[in-house]
């Protein structure tokens, strides 16, 4: 199991209220890969551009296949920018992941719209929740980008490395552009709903 992984039990575990949009959990969970090939080591970060690195490949296949997508040559790729490009449907590909090993039973395309799926107890299952209830830093930083709180927080252990604390704020920053991109959209086609109703 992976990080990103655990940090979609943990969401569809623990989420209460409306269902996140997918496409806000996709950029999450692209962050989350990044930490763990950064913790593998597959990478390294210069500032906040991602150097690829020359050791083993990861041996989960969606961590192997995000090692792939790095920009292999210089000045290199910003954390930003990857995590748009890698983040646009990663939401689904974990989904299906998930319900390839069993742990997620679903209504095709329902997950993330009228309903949430089910999760099954399962070792993966077993794992992510554990992480969660022992506070694991990176996790609870993961799902409080989401809005997701845990009530141990405040006494979990502060995370210090630079490159993790330099993926959690371009995870932070892509949502809140994320989320001002929504509102503006809806602000724009709630201003041409008007103009139809004022010509009709």
């Amino acid at each position: 199991m992976t990080t990103p992984q655990d940090l979609l039990i943990v969401v569809l575990d623990v989420k209460v209220g409306p269902p996140l949009a997918s496409g806000g959990l996709s950029l999450a969970l692209a962050g989350a890969e990044l930490i763990d090939l950064l913790k593998a080591p597959t990478i390294r970060l210069d500032g906040d551009r991602i150097v690829p690195g020359h050791l083993g490949e990861p041996a989960d296949p969606l961590l192997t296949e995000a090692a792939a997508s790095f920009v292999m040559d210089e000045p290199y790729e910003l954390v930003s920018d990857w995590l748009w490009r890698r983040g646009k449907t990663l939401t689904e590909t974990y989904v299906v992941a998930l319900e390839a090993q069993g742990t997620i039973v679903r209504e095709r395309g329902r997950l993330f719209r009228e309903g949430h799926g089910s999760l099954v107890n399962s070792p993966f299952r077993h794992r992510a929740t554990t992480r969660w209830a022992h506070a694991e830093p990176v996790l609870l930083a993961l799902a409080e980008s989401l809005g997701i709180d845990h009530d141990q927080a405040k006494e979990s252990t502060e995370i210090t490395d630079y490159a993790v604390q330099t993926v959690l704020a371009s995870i932070r920053t892509a949502l809140e552009e994320l989320e001002a991109e929504q509102q503006r959209r809806a602000i724009e086609q709630a201003a041409f709903d008007n103009l139809w109703r004022t010509l009709e």
